[in-house]
């Protein structure tokens, strides 16, 4: 039995996420065609979820990025 490494987890977690914030993306794209002024709340949560996946990726992408020093 192969176990995976921190940096196959990283990258399946990265793969996952970036499913969610596509996800998340048409939701958004689906509430604001739908009716402009529709839930202005369900609207911002589903933003700010979006934004917190995107800082997530970001952290996963410098981690899995090897530091290249001078």
């Amino acid at each position: 039995m192969h176990s995976m490494s921190r940096e196959e987890l990283l990258t399946l977690e990265l793969e996952r996420l970036r499913d969610e914030h596509r996800d998340l993306d048409a939701a958004i794209v689906s509430l604001q065609s739908a009716a402009p002024a529709t839930d202005v709340l369900a609207l911002k949560r589903l933003k700010k979820r979006k934004l917190a996946l995107r800082d997530r990726m970001r952290r996963i992408e410098d981690e899995l990025t090897p530091d290249i020093t001078a």
